[in-house]
Order: C-alpha cells, then sequence, then structure tokens
C-alpha cells in the first residue's frame, strides 16, 4: 500500500525514540574511563566530562562527546544536571580535608531517579589485620584519603534515597594493566616489608574493573555495594616479587618495619599499615562477572 507524505513521516517520527540511544554521562576519563568508552559507546550516547580542552580531541575519536566541566568548580556543572539517567563517578575526591567536596557538587546538581556506579576504594575498611571482608564489614577509615571516599559514599547513599536513585558502590583496591606496573619503584629498589611484617593487599586489572563497571550499570541491585577485586590473594612483598620476576628486575629488598618506616613515603607506609583480604564472590554470583585476568601472576604470564 502507497503512503503519502505525512502518514511516512509520522512513521518516521515513531521510529526516532527506539533508535535514540539512552544517555550516558562519565565524569573522570582517566586510564580507567578510556577503557570504559569501547564497551559502552555501541549502547550509550557517551558524555565525557573532562576539565582539560587539550583531551576533547583523544575523547571524540574514542565515541564520546566531551564536556568541558570541573566538579572543583560548582559553577561549570549546570550544563550537566538531567544531562542523562546514568552516571558513572570515576573523579577522586580533591587532596585535602576529610569530605569529598567535589561529589557533594555532583550530588547537588544529579537528577531524580538517575542510575549512578560510584567508583571507590577498599581503604574504607581500613586495618582488618589480614581477615577476610565481605561487603557487609563495617567501615573503618584510618587516615584523610580513606575518609574522603566514605564522606563520598555517604553521600551518594543520601541522595540516592532522596532522589529514588539508583546506586551502586565499587570499592576498588590496587588497580594494575601492562602499563601500571611498580616498574619505577623496582629500578629505584625501594624496600618492602619483610615476610614477617607483610600485609595482605588486593587487585584488580584495569580491564577487568572496566567490565565491572558495566556490569554494575546493567545488574547491579540498587544501594549495593560490589568488591571490584580478582582471585588474588598475595601478600604486597610478593606482588612486588611477581613483578620483578616476570620482567627480569631485581626483587625489592625486604626490611622489617621498624626500618621499613623511615625510607618511604607516608602514602606508601599508609599502605603498607593495612592488611586485608577483599572477597569478590558478590561481583560474581550478583553481577555474573568472569574475570579475564583472574589472578596478578596470570596477567603478568599472558
Amino acid at each position: 500500500m502507497k503512503m503519502d507524505n505525512n502518514t511516512a513521516s509520522h512513521e518516521r517520527a515513531i521510529d526516532l525514540p527506539r533508535l535514540a540511544k539512552p544517555r550516558l554521562l562519565i565524569l573522570g576519563c582517566g586510564d580507567v574511563g578510556m577503557r570504559l568508552l569501547p564497551l559502552l559507546r555501541d549502547r550509550f550516547r557517551i558524555f565525557a566530562v573532562t576539565t582539560q580542552a587539550s583531551k576533547q580531541e583523544e575523547l571524540r575519536a574514542a565515541g564520546a562527546i566531551p564536556l568541558l566541566a570541573d566538579l572543583d568548580r560548582p559553577a561549570t556543572l549546570a550544563r550537566l544536571a538531567r544531562l542523562a539517567s546514568r552516571v558513572v563517578h570515576l573523579v577522586p575526591p580533591q587532596s585535602d580535608g576529610v569530605i569529598d567536596r567535589r561529589t557533594r557538587n555532583l550530588a547537588a546538581i544529579l537528577p531524580e531517579r538517575a542510575q549512578l556506579v560510584y567508583v571507590s576504594t577498599s581503604g574504607v575498611y581500613g586495618d582488618c589485620a589480614g581477615e577476610q571482608v565481605d561487603e557487609t564489614r563495617r567501615i573503618d577509615p584510618r587516615n584523610a584519603r580513606a575518609q574522603r571516599r566514605a564522606d563520598a559514599e555517604r553521600v551518594l547513599r543520601g541522595w540516592a534515597r532522596r532522589a529514588h536513585g539508583r546506586l551502586a558502590i565499587l570499592r576498588v583496591p590496587g588497580i594494575y594493566a601492562e602499563d601500571r606496573l611498580p616498574l619505577e619503584r623496582l629500578h629505584q629498589g625501594s624496600p618492602a616489608l619483610a615476610a614477617a611484617d607483610d600485609v595482605y593487599t588486593n587487585h584488580i586489572h584495569a580491564d577487568d574493573l572496566a567490565r565491572i563497571i558495566v556490569a554494575a550499570l546493567h545488574h547491579g541491585a540498587p544501594q549495593r555495594i560490589y568488591h571490584a577485586v580478582d582471585d588474588s590473594e598475595m601478600k604486597m612483598g610478593d606482588y612486588f616479587d611477581a613483578v620483578a620476576d616476570a620482567k627480569g628486575l631485581l626483587r625489592p629488598p625486604r626490611l622489617p618495619r621498624a626500618e621499613l618506616e623511615k625510607q618511604v613515603t607516608p602514602m606508601m607506609l599508609s599502605f603498607m599499615s593495612e592488611s586485608r583480604r577483599l572477597s569478590n564472590r558478590r561481583i560474581k554470583a550478583e553481577l555474573g562477572m568472569r574475570l579475564r585476568y583472574p589472578t596478578v601472576a596470570y596477567a603478568l604470564a599472558v
């Protein structure tokens, strides 16, 4: 049957919403954000926030629409309000204080009923004396850096309650990849803890973290916390040894804690003062994750 122009135009208008991609806003397109873009650009119209005008072309080439905005400057955020109903928040807190001003500024402009994935840190648990930890454990942040992350989590949970939002929090340990290994530290011969004083540390490959973010967007339960962590169960010194062996470098010297405290930075010392083993049961059971790099040893071998 032949259609007149008005009928054809009307049917095209009806089809357009079906073809339109849902919008997704990503804040913080550093290494993990750039790994995330190829996984999402076919399904979403992606808006990527950056503070650097020089990065706009890179973001366009990766399939995103770049937006210049700064979570430290609330006046620049107005254009983000109600821009997208799905949000991935990868921006770390500012480097001072015990509250996350950036996340507070973001929460002030988030729309109602939005879906948000926030990438936090496993540091909010503090020292667990090497115990196994699941997502039900009470947090106990011991330093200002972790306290800022705990503040961000509280702020976003408050937003989700008030605005009927859907929030998934990913608590992330040490992120590594082929280009994110502690090679400079090994070249410098920086010491690690002696075996008797060493702490358990946790890891996730950057590519798997990007995949976990995608899974949380699609399958995350409302107001749910997930450990974005692999199957490794390693102490920190063993991690450094494994990287050194894989790259043909000297293993770091091992020192008792009392001696090592005099040689490392306060930030490194804080990492060496917390020991925990994170469970990843929830990302497997609820998000259906099959890790591409299940252990550090596997990633170093392939």
